[in-house]
């Protein structure tokens, strides 16, 4: 018996804390029962993904929402050393930012992330894309596990 999509760990990457208000309560009317994990920035986010520190009993995200313009630890870099690491590199990186800048896009896929999203200023369609986002990754796409 099929149950559905199964719930996967999200890790949100943002200092904006408006866009991480949006992205919870995205997640939240989407009615999936994801887990999102947030950090506010990059140095946290490595931490994090390599359960150092605090984030000892971190869970493993399955998808990472990366923003590029982050505090400590630049997101292209936080980017750049996810894929570099054998252990870290399977896991789907969408790169969520306000930037239209083509050398951020190009250099982020350069970085391989899987996605690039510029975030929408309009509150219905942040939220319109997140969900999308999460419907992608949680029913479309087949995850490592």
């Amino acid at each position: 018996m099929n149950e559905g999509p199964r719930p996967i760990e999200v890790l949100l990457v943002e200092d904006d804390p408006g866009d991480v208000l949006l992205t919870v309560e995205a997640f939240e009317h989407n009615k999936v029962n994801n887990t999102l994990s947030v950090v506010n920035d990059g140095e946290q986010a490595m931490a994090f993904l390599r359960r150092e520190g605090e984030y000892a009993n971190a869970p493993r995200p399955d998808l990472v929402l990366l923003d590029l313009n982050l505090p400590r630890k630049d997101g292209r870099e936080v980017l750049g050393e996810i894929k570099a690491d054998e252990d870290l590199r399977s896991i789907p990186v969408v790169v969520l930012t306000t930037s239209e800048a083509d050398e951020d896009i190009l250099r982020s896929y350069h970085l391989h992330a899987n996605a690039y999203v510029t975030k929408p200023v309009d509150f219905d369609q942040f939220i319109s894309v997140v969900r999308q986002i999460d419907n992608f990754f949680v029913t479309v796409v087949k995850l490592p596990r």
